[in-house]
């Protein structure tokens, strides 16, 4: 038996529709109206919230178990699982339970190491690195077989997510790399933050020329520089991001108290982009503790399911007028 997961973002690239994901941290405790309330900010404004797995290498509430709670609040959860802190077996367990439990999309992540987060101490177990993770993935999936050789009888149905740092260098091997997450069965990815639009450019231009987004759904990242500090702290702190000269300017040159207004100015600027770049199948609102602002960026770049919605209204009215 193969079942294959329902899900609104599946059925929204399938169709060639321009995605919308965000993401959600789940709570460093047991409270699960957490969840609720971050997916209460999000629901009807994106096609899916991923959910993140021990974030920044620092223990939170499980992402299956918080997944099956957004799930419930009404939001399509992208299940994050890194190989950082399980084995093959743990991985596979918690694939096996992401399926039945219904969980549509499971995306695949080796992981920062545990000295960056609360225990820097604990050991890493990196079994598996991500395109391990991502094959393994695949072939329970479309061929209902564990990484023992076992056969599986119920085959889960997610959809396989992976991701990439189009910035990270040596740049010239960037799409070559995605190419091989896309050979062990990565069937959407989301990239790093995206301020470099001319990088980004001619990355896509590369993966065009490989075949890639014929096979795989780029969704690149996005997300609002609210404040200087976070500016220099992308710039001088966060391995992969890439600040272009002409995005610092523009922040520094803001009055005071408007640093975060043009912050989202340039994040709707930069979807609106992103939308005329062939082979870009949507954006990935990196929006940490600002999940209430993700409704406005989205309207005002004019993307997501409550603007498609809107937009087929507006056209069925027209049509009927």
């Amino acid at each position: 038996m193969n079942g294959t997961a329902p899900g609104g973002l599946r059925e929204a690239l399938a169709s060639g529709r321009f995605v919308v994901t965000a993401e959600i941290e789940p709570p460093k405790d047991a409270d699960p109206e957490a969840i609720e309330r971050k997916a209460a900010l999000l629901r009807g404004w994106v096609d899916a919230a991923n959910i993140t797995d021990n974030q920044g290498a620092t223990v939170h509430m499980s992402s299956l178990a918080a997944s099956v709670l957004a799930l419930r609040a009404g939001v399509e959860p992208v299940m994050q699982l890194t190989c950082r802190d399980r084995n093959r077996l743990a991985l596979q367990a918690d694939l096996l339970a992401a399926g039945a439990l219904g969980i549509p999309n499971v995306l695949a992540l080796t992981g920062d190491h545990p000295k960056f987060g609360d225990h820097p101490g604990a050991m890493p177990v990196f079994d598996l690195d991500g395109v391990q993770l991502t094959a393994t993935a695949r072939a329970m999936r479309d061929e209902g077989v564990m990484m023992s050789g076992r056969k599986i009888g119920t085959r889960p149905g997610w959809l396989i997510g992976s991701v990439e740092n189009p910035f990270a260098p040596p740049l010239g091997f960037r799409a070559r790399r995605l190419a091989k997450k896309v050979a062990a069965g990565a069937e959407f990815v989301q990239t790093q933050f995206v301020f470099d639009i001319a990088v980004f450019e001619r990355w896509m231009a590369e993966l065009r020329a490989l075949g890639v987004t014929d096979r795989c759904a780029v969704i690149a990242g996005v997300g609002p520089i609210r404040s200087l500090r976070a500016l220099e702290f992308m710039r001088g702190g966060v391995p992969g991001i890439v600040v272009p000269d002409d995005v610092e300017r523009r922040l520094r040159a803001a009055p005071a108290g408007r640093v975060a207004e043009v912050g989202i100015d340039l994040c709707v600027e930069t979807i609106q982009r992103l939308t005329r770049i062939p082979g870009v199948a949507g954006v990935h609102v990196m929006a940490f503790g600002f999940e209430g602002g993700v409704p406005d960026i989205v309207r005002r770049a004019e993307v997501g399911p409550a603007m498609r919605a809107a937009t087929a209204t507006t056209t069925r009215k027209g049509q009927s007028s």
